[in-house]
């Protein structure tokens, strides 16, 4: 295990004060551990977060609060062998220091990366009002000097080597720009240009008709890759694998979030407490494979997250997900020396 800081040692204490809490990770099945020696070289699988109590038994050996899972729980989920990746989404709320990047960083091996979510106001065109509802224009809306300076620069200091795709991720952006499309992809392209040369980032939808000809070669121009987004708004993984078809190689980034046919109360409704497959997805689990497979084989690397309301469970679906990946690649090379 790499560096570690004694903040989260277990005799450390946290910074109100109290005890830190030590979380044993669960016990890995052989046939798990098998699996994971099997997945690709450049493949890595991870979830969205990792602050579930209903992963004891896959990811926890004990039930633990979110709040202790969230401050202390990723050394032992970094220590699954079928995780080499995850999300940090509480920088979508508010951005987070350098100093609390490396605390990230500090738990987890070299080799793991994060995929780290730009603040909603980067990403949002609309303030939110007191009551919820929409309020005045965002004035950080694709700010890019604004982005280098409180999420780019911090997320690389801090995080280091352990830097992943940093990724915005748009709502639904609403008709005023969804109806003139073009404006919205000359200026994203101008706001990619201007951020700092050297990470890979990636551009995530939740507005189907943004994604054209023209959306992909902007991106490509300003030197980022678009993430396949799993979410109810949006068209199926073969749908968007075609649009971006001629996108040219490179990196592959997938984020599992919704299943189709629910929004995130109802899935949260029906899947929690996260600690089984309640609705599968074979569908989606089979394209997201092909698509691993293909770009592996180009020589390209695979960053794929799957939260919870993908289909129950997070950790389960990605070993489901890793089986359909091995089996794939088993197929492909078969297909090749016929």
């Amino acid at each position: 295990m790499a560096r570690q800081l004694s903040l989260f040692a277990t005799n450390a204490r946290t910074a109100a004060g109290q005890p830190a809490v030590a979380v044993a990770a669960a016990e890995v099945p052989p046939e798990v551990r098998d699996l994971a020696r099997q997945l690709p070289k450049g493949l890595r699988l991870g979830t969205s977060s990792w602050h579930f109590p209903g992963w004891r038994g896959t990811v926890w050996a004990d039930a633990l609060p979110p709040g202790d899972l969230a401050r202390h729980g990723l050394q032992a989920y970094a220590r699954h062998p079928l995780f080499g990746t995850v999300g940090i989404d509480r920088t979508f709320q508010t951005p987070l220091t350098a100093r609390q990047y490396a605390l990230y960083a500090a738990q987890v091996p070299d080799d793991f990366r994060f995929v780290v979510r730009a603040p909603g106001m980067l990403t949002g065109p609309w303030q939110h009002a007191e009551d919820g509802g929409r309020g005045g224009p965002n004035r950080h809306f694709l700010d890019a000097a604004y982005a280098s300076a409180r999420f780019v620069e911090p997320a690389l200091e801090g995080l280091g080597a352990t830097a992943g795709p940093l990724l915005f991720q748009f709502p639904p952006l609403g008709r005023t720009l969804t109806r003139s499309p073009e404006r919205f992809i000359a200026r994203l392209h101008d706001f990619l240009e201007r951020l700092p040369r050297g990470p890979l980032y990636a551009v995530e939808m939740r507005d189907g008709r943004m994604i054209t000809r023209r959306f992909f070669a902007s991106l490509k121009d300003a030197g980022a890759r678009y993430c396949i987004g799993v979410h109810a708004r949006m068209p199926a993984v073969a749908a968007q694998a075609a649009a971006m078809s001629g996108f040219g190689p490179g990196p592959l980034v997938v984020r599992w979030s919704l299943r189709s046919g629910y929004s995130d109360e109802d899935a949260t409704a029906r899947f929690a407490p996260f600690d089984r497959l309640v609705d599968e997805d074979p569908a989606t689990r089979e394209s997201i494979a092909r698509l691993c497979t293909a770009t592996l084989a180009a020589g390209q690397e695979c960053t794929v997250i799957a939260g919870n309301k993908a289909e129950g469970s997070g950790p389960l679906t990605l070993i489901k997900l890793g089986q359909a990946i091995v089996a794939a690649v088993r197929e492909r090379r078969l297909a090749a020396e016929t």
